[in-house]
């Protein structure tokens, strides 16, 4: 039985993927230490983890205090972290004896982690991966493209973040694209190199094993009765940007009293009293089974998220992607690529709009072709199951 220190920053992108290969780790005999923010404590000690966690508020705080506009100022953010991070963490396992660490791949910290505990390490990717060439042509974009009165600062800010982050704990970050990529010799990418951009162009040391889709925890009880044999749309802004009264009301405009029964997922911080009058055709609620509702939906419009997007596609559905932030415009772009639905801009959307693109979707068989062949791709992987697997080589041949 080999013990693991599974680091992850946390949020629901980041986290569900890996509910599925804690508990294949788990039912393999290996003892799993996840570190995360408190919310997701239940969930991660019901997959069979022992959990120790960090301070969530301040580790946003410190992301968000790096600035947001350039990409060397995210990755500053990340450096940021280690402050409320490291001190927590190493207190918590003070004495602990580990055998390997898997840490998120956006989440400089766990690389740190491993260096410091000198531990071999597994990168966790739950969206797309970047290569170090692709990384660096952003980087020069901005030396290139930004004024040097505010490149020079962010950039020695860069570098007397990774001097303190040395001093302290004597270990080096070589490049902007360690603290912002966090490689590691061996990275599980939960896509396909088929959907992955540029997917040749990551050697033998990423293993796509697909979609990590494991059984979640019900929440609630949803009458499936209502949808059975009807024409479905499922509609879902995933479960950070959903904040969106403006949108779902548009929702309603574009299908309500249409021949489509429509399910409509708010999130819990929106009121279902803010939405007025719902049409008679929505069933509306803060969360519903998703994996569920796609085995019965012709259309999932979504905002883009690598988890909904990969359910979606999984489940043979095409798509209409209203990206809003983060790696969403290039999972929407990489969905349109395929044949597999349409983007949209979320900010300039009418009604009509939105309609008339539902109405293409469901029209033309291509759509529901491409996306059912992504599907059949995506079935065929192994998910979390290949990539205990892929951990479990890498283990033995470290230890060879």
């Amino acid at each position: 039985m080999a013990r693991v220190l599974f680091i992850n920053g946390g949020s629901e992108g980041h986290i569900n993927p890996t509910v599925g290969v804690v508990q294949e780790l788990v039912s393999r005999g290996d003892e799993v230490v996840y570190v995360c923010v408190e919310a997701y404590r239940e969930r991660m000690e019901k997959a069979g983890a022992s959990v120790r966690t960090i301070e969530g508020r301040r580790f946003i705080e410190a992301f968000i205090s790096g600035g947001r506009t350039y990409v060397l100022e995210r990755a500053i953010g990340l450096l940021l972290t280690a402050e409320v991070v490291l001190p927590s963490v190493l207190e918590q396992i003070q004495g602990e004896r580990f055998d390997y660490i898997i840490h998120d791949s956006m989440f400089g910290c766990g690389r740190l982690l491993a260096q410091i505990l000198k531990l071999p390490a597994v990168s966790s990717c739950t969206s797309f991966a970047q290569t170090q060439a692709s990384f660096d042509d952003q980087l020069e974009q901005f030396y290139a493209n930004v004024p040097a009165e505010i490149v020079e600062p962010i950039t020695d800010r860069f570098e007397s973040l990774t001097a303190k982050i040395k001093e302290t704990y004597g270990v080096e970050i070589l490049s902007p694209y360690e603290a912002f990529c966090n490689p590691a010799p061996l990275t599980i990418v939960y896509t396909t190199r088929e959907f992955q951009p540029d997917g040749e162009a990551f050697d033998r040391t990423y293993k796509f094993v697909g979609p990590s889709i494991s059984a979640r925890a019900s929440q609630g009880s949803f009458d499936f009765s209502a949808i059975e044999g009807k024409s479905t749309l499922y509609i879902s802004l995933g479960t950070v940007f959903n904040q969106a009264v403006d949108f779902y009301k548009l929702c309603m405009e574009a299908f309500g009293n249409t021949a489509h029964t429509v399910v409509m997922a708010v999130g819990n911080r929106t009121a279902l009293s803010d939405l007025g009058d719902i049409p008679s055709n929505f069933i509306v609620d803060h969360y519903v089974p998703q994996t569920d509702i796609l085995r019965h939906s012709r259309l999932f419009i979504t905002h883009g998220g690598m988890n909904s997007t990969h359910e979606g596609l999984y489940y043979g559905v095409p798509l209409i992607v209203l990206p809003i932030g983060a790696d969403q415009p290039i999972i929407a772009g990489q969905v349109a690529r395929i044949g597999a639905g349409m983007q949209l801009a979320i900010q300039s959307l009418t009604a009509d709009q939105l309609r008339e693109a539902a109405d293409r979707v469901l029209s033309r068989s291509s759509f529901k072709e491409a996306a059912a062949a992504m599907g059949e791709v995506l079935r065929q992987t192994g998910g979390y199951r290949q990539a205990v697997d892929e951990i479990a080589a890498f283990r033995n041949h470290q230890s060879s």
